[in-house]
């Protein structure tokens, strides 16, 4: 789920840098093989899914960094989605807020995919907040709308294309992710987008500012096909439509050209070409709330791509403490946590990102 991208910054001199040195096959890897893994990954369910395809469907699921932070324990007629704590993110992520957050939207795919193929339940957290548990039964098979829409989202990180969306559809958007403990602030007026995009500005640069935000973040990025097939996990630069490097090029690059100054001159553009924000609240700051947040947030994303809509996140103003405060009063709670920060909008797709086999994540 979360917005970081690498800015390879003057992408086409860095891209150009590598073509004069001359890139082999076995230095990046192939973007066709690439993409073949992403497809497999994100093949239709078919008519009989088995409890595989499943959870492949719920590890399509947004989270953070791409860490896939989860566990998943089956039964015959049951399914627990656990917390992987050696995929913790201290640094961006110091409470786990993010971790459970990943938890949650896993747990909606599962819900949303399992309904679809007959197997109606529902998903209660335990008294604990550590396991979500989902209980089923045999059933007729559900709406398949959300269900099909799983395999299509994705955080795309571009520039979108401006337009603005219909009050209809923005109903539909807040209806959808209606989940008891959760609000859901709407932005479209500029001037309040404006007031949000200066917040995430300010989180982004305190963010490059911080040493072990940026060890952090080196450890989850992989700059070519070679290394993220090898991986299955971490941010690929391709999905994020910068150039793709060999591992050797791609980390000195990142110290050369990932600047503050470059990464906010890049948001700001992409949150002037979006349509709107959408701002995720719980009610209370604890794993059970979280969780509810993660999934009111795939169940909005998930109902974004089944309408043509693209969305990415924009988490620096809830990841940095000072900041979030800010967030929280300009939205009138000073009280509240913000949990989340979504911009949606019109535009093309990029490459998907890849997840791990399904059976490393199974006990």
């Amino acid at each position: 789920m979360n917005r970081r991208t690498l800015l390879i910054g003057a992408g086409s001199a860095i891209a150009g840098a590598g073509a004069g040195i001359g890139l082999a096959a076995h230095d990046i890897g192939s973007m066709e093989a690439y993409a073949a893994e992403a497809a497999r990954q994100r093949a239709p369910l078919g008519t009989s899914p088995d409890l595989a395809d499943l959870l492949r469907y719920a590890t399509l699921a947004a989270n953070s960094h791409n860490t896939q932070p989860w566990r998943f324990r089956t039964a015959p007629r049951s399914i627990h989605i656990l917390p992987d704590l050696t995929r913790r993110t201290p640094a961006v992520d110091p409470d786990d807020h993010h971790l459970f957050v990943s938890l949650g939207c896993a747990a909606e795919n599962l819900k949303i995919a399992a309904h679809a193929s007959g197997r109606p339940g529902e998903l209660v957290v335990e008294s604990d907040g550590n396991a979500i548990r989902y209980a089923f039964r045999s059933g007729t098979p559900g709406a398949a709308a959300l269900a099909a829409a799983i395999s299509r989202r994705q955080s795309t990180r571009a520039v979108y294309d401006g337009r603005s969306i219909a009050p209809a559809t923005l109903s539909r958007l807040a209806a959808a992710s209606d989940i008891p403990g959760v609000s859901l602030i709407l932005l479209t007026e500029r001037a309040r987008i404006d007031q949000v995009r200066d917040l995430v500005l300010a989180g982004n640069s305190a963010q490059i500012a911080d040493p072990a935000f940026m060890r952090e973040l080196r450890q989850w990025l992989r700059f070519n096909p070679r290394s993220a097939l090898a991986a299955r996990d971490g941010l690929f630069s391709a999905a994020s439509g910068n150039p793709i490097l060999p591992t050797w090029l791609g980390r000195p690059a990142l110290d050369c050209f990932f600047t503050a100054k470059a990464e906010n001159d890049k948001y700001a553009r992409q949150i002037a070409s979006s349509a709107g924000l959408a701002i995720f609240v719980g009610d209370r700051a604890d794993k059970d709330h979280w969780i509810r947040v993660g999934r009111a947030c795939q169940r909005f994303a998930l109902t974004a791509t089944s309408l043509g809509l693209k969305h990415a996140f924009l988490n620096q103003p809830v990841e940095v403490a000072g900041v979030r405060s800010e967030l929280a009063k300009l939205l009138g709670a000073p009280d509240s946590r913000p949990d989340l920060v979504m911009r949606f909008g019109y535009g093309r797709a990029l490459p998907y990102s890849l997840r791990r086999p399904v059976k490393a994540i199974v006990e």
